[in-house]
């Protein structure tokens, strides 16, 4: 037991010199928009993708008659129907296909007994010639956020992708009920993106306001524009006229930084309202709106809300909360 924890760790610790995406996967046109932006943004060697499916503990499968050991290995075939092996089958088919992605792939499989569930955690993981990683991970937990969120414990990672509709085979509720996707962008130690129309091409719209978390975000950005070759624009809001001074220098300093990091601003601008709905009527023109996390507790945020949590749940297009 305690040799396995030494590897765990050691394996932890390895992991958090690659660039690791999860990508939240619930069978919805916009969960494989955002794992189309996943594949681009982890084109090196030192990246891995992780396509998660989450499904409730047994899942009817002990009353339905089937043999778990037959289930097991059809299920590592993926030649059992049941909805996650589904949308994760289409999830590899769509990787391997695409040019960023394509290459041979040697397999490993992976099953972890779970109490009370008779097929409990699988995953099949890809691995190519140049190091790349691939990890298709059918999991069971007892609600989908806690199921992501623990995963987070297995990885760490750079990023969690979610999309914002579509159903769960299994569960009522659908992947953007605000106690799934709140839960996982309030708690999880890394950036969440919240996949909704996605259309990639347009740009990420940067909202800073001076603080140190918004620098956080500015230079992580930075570090996924030189990957990916994305589009910034950088946006400030002044509560009233006598902040517009203020806001036009937290956006100057902004640029000023994404500029000695090598990155080109396209637009640089500020308004004066009220800052999440300016945030997200000018955001409408872009592909993603990046804002930085809260600095405040996870209970004050659920009570006194934030600006990147309203963003979040009220924009119309696809939000990145960076940490």
């Amino acid at each position: 037991m305690a040799d396995t924890y030494v590897d765990q760790k050691d394996l932890f610790e390895r992991r958090k010199e690659r660039y690791r995406v999860l990508v939240c996967i619930d069978g919805s046109d916009e969960s494989y928009r955002g794992l189309s932006y996943a594949a681009q943004a982890a084109t090196n060697k030192n990246s891995d993708i992780v396509l998660l499916y989450v499904r409730p503990i047994d899942q009817g499968l002990r009353s339905g008659g089937l043999q778990v050991r037959v289930a097991r290995e059809n299920m590592l075939s993926w030649g059992l129907e049941l909805p996650g092996i589904t949308y994760l089958k289409r999830g590899l088919e769509q990787l391997i296909s695409g040019d960023e992605l394509s290459a041979d792939w040697h397999e490993k499989i992976t099953h972890t007994d779970i109490d009370g569930d008779p097929l409990g955690d699988n995953k099949i993981e890809y691995t190519n010639e140049v190091g790349q990683t691939i990890v298709l991970k059918l999991k069971t937990a007892a609600t989908i956020a806690s199921g992501i969120l623990d995963q987070y414990e297995l990885g760490p990672y750079d990023l969690i992708i979610l999309g914002d509709s579509g159903s769960w085979g299994g569960w009522a509720k659908s992947l953007w009920d605000p106690a799934v996707a709140e839960k996982v962008a309030m708690h999880a130690p890394c950036s969440v993106l919240v996949a909704r129309g996605l259309e990639r091409g347009h740009g990420h719209l940067l909202c800073t306001d001076g603080s140190e978390r918004a620098m956080r975000m500015v230079k992580r950005s930075a570090t996924v524009s030189n990957r990916i070759g994305s589009k910034l624009s950088v946006m400030a809001v002044a509560r009233d006229n006598e902040d517009k001074a203020e806001a036009q220098e937290n956006v100057d300093i902004a640029v000023a930084e994404l500029k000695s990091l090598g990155v080109d601003v396209v637009n640089a601008f500020t308004r004066v309202g009220n800052p999440f709905e300016e945030i997200i009527h000018a955001g409408k023109e872009y592909s993603f709106i990046v804002v930085g996390s809260t600095g405040k507790t996870g209970l004050q945020r659920f009570f006194l809300g934030s600006v990147s949590f309203k963003v979040m749940e009220h924009a119309k297009n696809s939000v990145i909360i960076t940490r």
